[in-house]
């Protein structure tokens, strides 16, 4: 079941880019910024914590400047120090806040912003107002908070916030995103009764770790907080206790460089890789290993070497579909099909990427067979074309992995790499040797 090819979209500084090709195995260390989700959810913990807090290396890319910028607006006094930054908490009020295109934003303020005082407007880049919105809107509305949406459901949106929200049980259907789920968690402590989120959708809530990740990261800032059921979960009213937040290298970002290892039959090494840690890219090690990888890790970090060949893989993605596009760029090159299920709700994110995929795979000539939640790939012979990022991050970088063992494949928006790596092209450029 084909769907509707997703509207070709860019961002504003739109950067045709030859993705260069590869000779010869790549081989090297790649350095990885800050995690976005982390230093996302420690930024809106700080803002609401009873004093300052101090995020160490995090990610300063076009989604966490979006949120700095929204917790600014709001009356958060964030201060840049060296790589770091301090923020300085304060008595939140009305603003219009900006969310781009930055899920993370469009879904985690609003449960702040309910607790500012003033009516506080939520707008963003215009495939943000296609987005799903009335789950949180709704969740929003049982937890006591006066949302005006002129009942769409979507962006723009305005707050009329009270300083103060009663919380309690609030049952919605998660299944499009989990960050329903985390953003009213992250804030849940400051309202009065704490929140208890029940999912009552009859599909499972995606990206599951990204749940218990938030789930953590309340807990290591004193408050209780727990899942209660596979479907259910509790934050108590409480004291959020200021942090000294380090932030961890960004696992799902390093997709595309360990898969250049794959692709390529070289070896690459991600230093710093977390020997225990809630981010879903820490999936990586098993699904490359799948696909025909050897992988490892030792003291230096994270080390995948490529095999004598790819094999194709049959998996269920549903709680890591972050890593969808990637695993399908391997896929494609593999020796063997691969099927990619579990993930009909990325159809929801930046872009529809189940569609986006199909079409820009077969462009290049291969044969992707597409349902509402997964993808078939059959390998065949693949020739160079523009590959259409459609202001997708990792549909970006999923051409840049193409590119690799195809010569002559232009990513049509490179510059939509800076939703999450600040400068995607050097650091690939510097891998590869280009």
């Amino acid at each position: 079941m084909a769907s509707t090819v997703p509207a070709v979209r860019q961002t504003a500084d739109v950067q045709p880019w030859p993705a260069p090709h590869a000779d010869g195995p790549v081989s090297g260390v790649v350095t990885l910024p800050g995690s976005k989700s982390l230093t996302n959810r420690a930024l809106v913990l700080s803002a609401l914590a009873d004093g300052t807090s101090r995020i160490r290396a995090p990610l300063w890319a076009r989604d966490t400047e979006l949120m700095a910028r929204a917790l600014t607006d709001l009356g958060t006094h964030i201060e840049r120090v060296g790589e770091d930054c301090e923020i300085h908490p304060a008595t939140l009020h009305g603003a219009d806040v900006d969310t781009g295109l930055a899920g993370t934003v469009m879904r985690f303020v609003p449960p702040l912003a309910a607790l500012a005082t003033g009516s506080v407007r939520f707008d963003g880049d215009s495939y943000a107002r296609e987005r799903p919105m009335a789950t949180l809107i709704d969740g929003l509305r049982q937890a006591g908070v006066v949302v005006d949406d002129d009942d769409r459901g979507r962006l723009p949106f305005t707050i009329r916030a009270s300083g103060a929200v009663k919380g309690g049980q609030v049952r919605i259907d998660a299944a499009a995103s989990s960050q329903f789920v985390s953003g009213l968690l992250l804030s849940a402590a400051r309202y009065g009764n704490g929140i208890e989120v029940v999912h009552v959708g009859d599909e499972r809530v995606p990206s599951a770790p990204h749940i218990e990740m938030s789930l953590d990261m309340v807990r290591r800032a004193g408050v209780d907080a727990a899942a209660t059921g596979p479907s259910s979960w509790v934050v108590l009213p409480g004291r959020i206790r200021a942090q000294d937040w380090t932030i961890e290298p960004d696992l799902s970002n390093a997709a595309p460089f360990l898969a250049a290892a794959v692709v390529t039959g070289g070896t690459v090494t991600v230093p710093g890789w977390p020997l225990s840690t809630t981010q879903a890219g820490d999936a990586l090690r098993n699904l490359l290993t799948q696909l025909g990888a050897s992988v490892s890790a030792n003291a230096d970090g994270l080390v995948v070497s490529g095999g004598a060949e790819i094999t194709g893989i049959d998996v269920d993605l549903h709680d890591v579909g972050e890593l969808t596009p990637v695993i399908a760029a391997v896929a494609a090159l593999a020796s063997t099909p691969s099927t990619l299920r579990g993930i009909g709700h990325l159809r929801g994110h930046e872009t529809d990427r189940l569609a986006a995929l199909a079409t820009e795979l077969t462009r290049l000539g291969g044969e992707v067979s597409e349902q509402s939640d997964r993808l078939t790939i059959r390998p065949r012979r693949l020739h160079g074309a523009t590959w259409r990022a459609y202001a997708d991050h990792r549909m970006a970088t999923a051409g840049a992995v193409i590119g690799l063992a195809v010569d002559g494949v232009v990513v049509d928006d490179i510059a939509s790499t800076t939703k999450t790596m600040p400068d995607f092209p050097a650091l690939w450029s510097s891998l590869i040797g280009a």
